[in-house]
Order: C-alpha cells, then sequence, then structure tokens
C-alpha cells in the first residue's frame, strides 16, 4: 500500500501527481499487464532476438 504524506496547506493535484509518480515507480501495472495472458517462454526469446536485430540494424544505418 502506498502512502503520500500531504503536507499542509499543499495543492492536492501536486500530493496526486506524486502518487501517481510512485505507483508507476512500482510498476505495479505492468505487472498486471503481463500477467493477463501467458506467453510461451520460446515465443519471448524469439521477440527479444527480433528486436535485438532491429535495433543492430537501425545502428547499422547509422554508421552507413
Amino acid at each position: 500500500m502506498l502512502i503520500i504524506p500531504i503536507k499542509e496547506g499543499e495543492n492536492i493535484d501536486r500530493a496526486l501527481k506524486r502518487f501517481k509518480r510512485k505507483f508507476d515507480r512500482t510498476g505495479t501495472m505492468r505487472q498486471l499487464r503481463t500477467r493477463q495472458q501467458f506467453t510461451k517462454p520460446s515465443v519471448k526469446k524469439r521477440t527479444q532476438i527480433q528486436k535485438a536485430q532491429y535495433i543492430q540494424h537501425l545502428r547499422d544505418q547509422e554508421d552507413i
């Protein structure tokens, strides 16, 4: 559970922004989204390889 202490006279919008930032850093939503559907380890590995190939291709184009 996240606890955000609100200082006296602090704007509620600013406190809400601090809460959202702290919530994003915990990674709760990312974890929930990944748990919604199962991907096989072989598929994960294949996507990682494809991503690495794509990034390498971009870096090779920059060098040319």
